[in-house]
């Protein structure tokens, strides 16, 4: 899976003001600017936050909170390079209802552990040949990304998102085989690509469908760094009847029900839940505090829920009409072609901008990460993220207008 975190936490002696360490400069905060001064006794209800190490804080979220870094620890920081990113992809996935995929992690993963996160991972050799640390194409969109960004969708929820490369139909396989070709492919057993040529004998993965809707780059803070592509995918949406009542689980346009998937856990492997829901709906449960969701997914199912959510339908009501359904996909898609630059080409590496009032972080998407400072590519000028990272949790999370921050 996708790691993104921004954060590592230490602790320091002082307790006459906080130090927000972003890569090695530090921004002091005195007491006076927080809500109030911390005292030594208060300091214990931050001693468990202060003292979490960075395997606690998943992704491209881990960063340093600390009172007072020592100038050996300075020194360190500045002798020691940072990791180059690994290339990594992530695909949001649009049922035909409109609705979300998310995948809910095992407790004992190395990165966002119990969190819900958006199917992808690594990129593997078998996805093609990338480009070397220093060529800029590295981090473009490009084949291997989409690849990688649809072999690990069907590793993760079985949903195999493949064509006939000649007539450009879409390939269906039982769901018993693709059972055993999840498993034959996570293990290593065979390739992706090798799998479905053995199933069908012009069968590809349908790479041309996705849209890119972001890139994500780790900060230099953080030593496991990550670039991501995050792409979008519509699965098709159900025939239109006369009366457009049909429900939405029937036939895909030119296709037969096979193509349309029920997500599955992998078995327990990587994740424990697979499943799709308004985006609105995976907004509600993270701010109710039900399930953890990190700033790059929030971010990214905000944008989605302002357009696919408009006057959202009552629980119960029928479901809203084909044409309605594919009004709102349009829309979608415009939007995200738009922006200066548009979302299809931002590149994000957050940056901590300051501390709230309420102690949460301030994260500013502007930046497009180190390895493209020199380059024209820019990230998300307009918004912010807030959020509170506890014992390796982001909680209390939310969007922001870049314009709003002197107020927080």
């Amino acid at each position: 899976m996708i790691p993104m975190s921004h954060f590592s936490v230490l602790r320091g002696s002082s307790v006459n003001c906080l130090q927000v360490l972003y890569k090695s400069s530090p921004l002091e905060l005195s007491a006076r600017a927080l809500p109030h001064r911390i005292s030594a006794k208060e300091f214990k209800t931050y001693s468990q936050l202060l003292n979490t190490k960075s395997r606690q804080l998943p992704g491209i979220y881990q960063g340093s909170l600390s009172r007072k870094m020592s100038t050996k620890n300075k020194r360190d920081s500045k002798l020691k390079p940072p990791s180059p990113p690994r290339p990594s992809s992530s695909v949001v996935l649009l049922s035909p209802q409109n609705e979300i995929l998310l995948l809910h992690r095992v407790k004992t993963s190395t990165s966002f552990a119990s969190a819900h996160v958006f199917p992808g991972g690594n990129l593997s050799p078998q996805d093609g040949p990338c480009p070397p640390i220093e060529d800029l194409k590295r981090h473009d969109d490009a084949p291997w990304y989409r690849r990688a960004a649809l072999r690990e969708l069907f590793e993760e929820s079985g949903i195999l998102l493949a064509k006939d490369e000649k007539s450009g139909e879409m390939i269906t396989v039982s769901e018993e085989e693709r059972e055993r070709g999840r498993t034959a492919i996570h293990g290593g057993v065979v390739e992706f690509g090798q799998w479905l040529v053995q199933q069908y004998g012009g069968a590809v993965p349908d790479i041309d469908k996705l849209i890119p809707f972001t890139r994500w780059i780790t900060p230099t803070n953080v030593p496991k760094r990550f670039t991501t592509q995050m792409y979008l995918y519509f699965l098709p949406l159900p025939v239109a009847a006369e009366s457009e009542k049909r429900l939405l689980k029937e036939l895909p346009e030119g296709g037969k029900p096979e193509q349309i998937h029920l997500p599955t856990s992998d078995g327990g492997i990587e994740v424990t839940e697979a499943r799709f829901l308004p985006a609105c709906e995976w907004l509600r449960l993270a701010r109710a505090g039900e399930i953890i969701l990190f700033p790059p997914q929030f971010l990214l199912l905000h944008l989605v829920s302002e357009i696919l959510d408009k006057d959202p339908r009552p629980v119960g009501s029928s479901p809203a009409s084909l044409a309605e359904l594919e009004r709102r996909r349009a829309e979608l898609v415009k939007f995200v072609h738009s922006g200066t630059p548009p979302w299809t080409e931002k590149c994000i590496s957050p940056k901590m901008l300051k501390m709230a009032g309420d102690g949460r972080v301030v994260l500013g998407l502007d930046h497009p990460g180190p390895e493209l400072g020199a380059s024209e590519r820019k990230g998300e000028s307009e918004r912010v993220v807030i959020v509170r990272f506890w014992k390796g949790e982001a909680r209390e999370i939310d969007v922001a207008s870049r314009d709003s921050v002197s107020k927080l």
